[in-house]
């Protein structure tokens, strides 16, 4: 695992990146054409997949924000991908302007973006390491020195655990965060989900686990309702549950019913007792 202050990877413009096709999807500029190929195969067949990524943003900023005034001074945010219109440090800082905020990505694009921007921030960090091994992450010297891990923590895993594959038991890997979880502590988790119903949600669930499965980013993986609970195991879930994007504490009312896009991620937020 790389750490900060090492040199990043040389970054591979032949392989789409989960980082840079996110980004596409956000309308950022810090992608390459193998990147747009992947999102744009998703966006010419569902185009609302755009709206989609910006409400999938929105829900991370109001996850933030609520637990920032809940009381949580330190958000560990893994898989955080390039940064956007507003991050999960500024939003929390808002709320409290002492909060600490260390993000975590393997991407090397990421860290190169990530480490110029919080060079600005001494309250936030930048740590290049691999979500898929959560004791590596607390043995980190730049998380274990800018967080205090015997305290709660808000550990975010916003888009992130559906691009890790079965074989990688992704189960595990969620339960070895929560058992390194400070009683007290958050998570925070959106995952792509198919009805498995014959909906139109369904449907558009399986076509774009077939181009992300189909292409040189090899990963996403729509899973049940129970395998994604199965991440919240020990842990107490805020209201609304396990819910759509849209249906987790709105800052208004729909201005529109949820269509098939809307039944393809579920999200939720819940506190270590």
């Amino acid at each position: 695992m790389t750490r900060e202050g090492t040199s990043p990877e040389i970054i591979d413009q032949t392989r789409a990146s989960i980082a840079r096709v996110y980004d596409v999807f956000l309308g950022g500029k810090d992608n390459y054409e193998v990147d747009r190929e992947v999102a744009n195969a998703v966006i010419e067949q569902i185009p609302q997949t755009l709206r989609f990524a910006q409400e999938h943003r929105a829900w991370l900023i109001r996850v933030v924000r609520f637990l920032a005034k809940a009381g949580i001074d330190q958000f560990l945010d893994c898989g955080s991908g390039l940064p956007t219109a507003e991050n999960t440090h500024e939003a929390v800082q808002r709320v409290n302007p002492e909060a600490r905020v260390v993000y975590v990505d393997i991407d090397p694009i990421v860290a190169t973006h990530g480490r110029a921007i919080l060079e600005r921030n001494e309250r936030t960090r930048f740590v290049a390491g691999d979500l898929t091994r959560p004791r590596d992450l607390w043995n980190d010297p730049v998380i274990s020195g800018h967080l205090d891990l015997s305290r709660p923590v808000a550990l975010i895993q916003c888009s992130t655990i559906h691009h890790v594959p079965d074989e990688q038991r992704p189960a595990e890997i969620m339960r070895e965060y929560v058992d390194l979880l400070p009683s007290g502590s958050y998570l925070a988790l959106t995952h792509w989900h198919d009805p498995a119903d014959g909906s139109e949600g369904s449907e558009i669930a399986r076509y774009i686990s077939e181009v992300f499965n189909g292409s040189s980013m090899g990963s996403g993986n729509f899973r049940s309702r129970a395998e994604i609970e199965e991440y919240f195991t020990g842990l107490e879930f805020v209201d609304p549950g396990l819910t759509l994007l849209r249906d987790w504490w709105p800052d208004g009312p729909h201005v529109a019913p949820a269509d098939g896009v809307d039944h393809i991620v579920l999200a939720g937020v819940a506190r270590k007792p």
